[in-house]
């Protein structure tokens, strides 16, 4: 079906997903004050992380489709292991320099019950994307997210949504939002963001 003939409100729904990827993508925010909207319960600490307490948290929704690689990877059966999710695009500056950061994190936290995932946006072509995943040595999986569905409307209102390009989310072993950063990442605080989150279960275990 060509646009010509799309219905108007396809094409506006279109319209408004391209704008508001527009006006996010590669923002650079650091002040990590924007919300998804709604009461969200977070606190925002030093360096724009926005945390969720353990029992206010809340799922995403459905976080799914093909990688990069053509698989097939659906976040939900991630549920038991710390989830990193990391929104980017291969055109993006901040994405360039925090990729290094996720490929060490990412391979020194392999096993120990951390999983990162990937969701590559607006890069209309693999092409680009794989790319970078090989330039940074980008050892984790990335959903191909080309038109931002995922990124728009994998996280309800009222959520800890990526409303910018980079953008990171934290999942606990629940599969719930734990925090959530709306900059680049360098290794000290993409460690501090995940640590709480994967300690949870140690001071668990330690209290039984």
């Amino acid at each position: 079906m060509s646009f010509s003939r799309a219905p108007r409100g396809i094409l506006l729904t279109a319209g408004a997903l391209a704008v508001a990827l527009a006006l996010t993508a590669c923002s650079g925010d650091t002040s990590g004050k924007s919300g998804g909207g709604g009461n969200t319960n977070f606190v925002t600490g030093t360096g724009g992380v926005a945390t969720v307490a353990k029992g206010e948290r809340k799922a995403p929704g459905k976080l799914a489709g093909t990688t990069l690689e053509g698989g097939e990877l659906d976040v939900a059966d991630l549920k038991g292991k710390v989830v990193v999710l990391n929104a980017w695009g291969s055109w993006c500056g901040p994405c360039r320099a925090e990729a290094k950061h996720f490929a060490k994190v990412a391979a020194d936290l392999k096993g120990k019950g951390v999983e990162f995932v990937g969701i590559n946006t607006r890069d209309y072509t693999k092409q680009p994307a794989l790319a970078f995943e090989k330039d940074h040595k980008i050892p984790y999986p990335s959903l191909f997210d080309p038109h931002g569905e995922i990124v728009l409307y994998g996280f309800p209102k009222g959520t800890l949504n990526p409303t910018g390009i980079p953008s990171t989310v934290v999942l606990d072993r629940e599969g719930k939002i734990a925090a959530r950063a709306l900059t680049a990442l360098d290794e000290t605080r993409l460690r501090e963001m995940i640590d709480p989150v994967l300690n949870e279960g140690s001071a668990k275990a330690a209290g039984n």
